[in-house]
């Protein structure tokens, strides 16, 4: 399970747009707009019975939605091949709102913090395994390149959402548990 920050769907259908002709490299699987979301607390495996008090938790954020800006595409780990490709996000507001999550999660004993820094972030390709059993990813020889002028223009994130993350063989498929709405004035 994870809490995620959506974005607008203009934003991520742009992603999506931009990510076909970007993402072509035979070494990387694209993230369907669908996955795309920043993850603010990665909770992983979570007992079926605490799943009503996280929703609880995501149902009662407040203030206003964030504005999210995104940044050229980035490989990680920086050095060395490649994982995955993410677009930063420059969002103090962001930052601020998975700080407090943050702190109430582990107030209640369903977080522990991790050691780095939150990073926002928004995963938009993997890199597929040298092969079948490897851990070692391929090379890409086409890394992506920036973003069009139309996706690097600030808007706000739509809602904060509890996410069920569930395996399948064409990847996760993420379904969400509990969500809250937001606009300018906050919940709505």
């Amino acid at each position: 399970m994870f809490v995620a920050l959506d974005l607008p769907e203009p934003m991520r259908s742009g992603i999506e747009a931009w990510g076909k002709d970007a993402l072509g490299d035979p070494a990387l699987r694209r993230l369907p707009a669908s996955s795309l979301h920043v993850t603010l607390v990665f909770l992983g495996y979570r007992p079926e019975k605490e799943i009503e008090r996280l929703s609880e938790i995501v149902a009662g954020i407040e203030g206003p939605a964030p504005w999210v800006e995104l940044r050229d595409p980035v490989p990680r780990p920086a050095r060395g091949r490649a994982r995955l490709f993410a677009l930063p996000i420059q969002s103090p507001d962001a930052v601020s709102l998975q700080a407090v999550l943050e702190e109430e999660l582990v107030a209640e004993g369903f977080y522990k913090p991790e050691k780095r820094p939150f990073w926002p972030h928004l995963t938009v390709a993997r890199v597929r395994p040298e092969g079948r059993g490897s851990k070692r990813p391929q090379t890409v020889s086409s890394p992506p390149g920036p973003l069009p002028q139309a996706l690097l223009q600030p808007a706000r994130a739509v809602r904060v959402a509890l996410y069920r993350s569930e395996l399948m063989p064409q990847g996760a498929q993420y379904i969400p548990v509990a969500q809250v709405e937001l606009s300018e004035a906050g919940r709505q």
